[in-house]
């Protein structure tokens, strides 16, 4: 019973719904970006010098970003 109960949970881990996947938000990698935006059209975004990037909500954190006050 717990092989089969490990075993459900497991293919739950891989065959999760893409509504649990992991928020991507858009940064800026210039030189004095600090901020994620939920949307690459964000306000926020409008003086980045360079490309913008999609990437994880976490990855995001993980950087030092926080959300930027235009999507509070």
């Amino acid at each position: 019973m717990k092989i089969l109960s490990l075993l459900l949970f497991s293919s739950f881990l891989f065959l999760r719904p893409a509504s649990l996947a992991e928020t991507k938000v858009y940064i800026c990698k210039g030189k004095g970006s600090k901020r994620y935006h939920c949307t690459a059209s964000c306000r926020g975004l409008s003086r980045c010098s360079t490309k913008i990037y999609a990437v994880t909500k976490t990855k995001a954190k993980a950087m030092g970003r926080t959300l930027c006050g235009w999507e509070d």
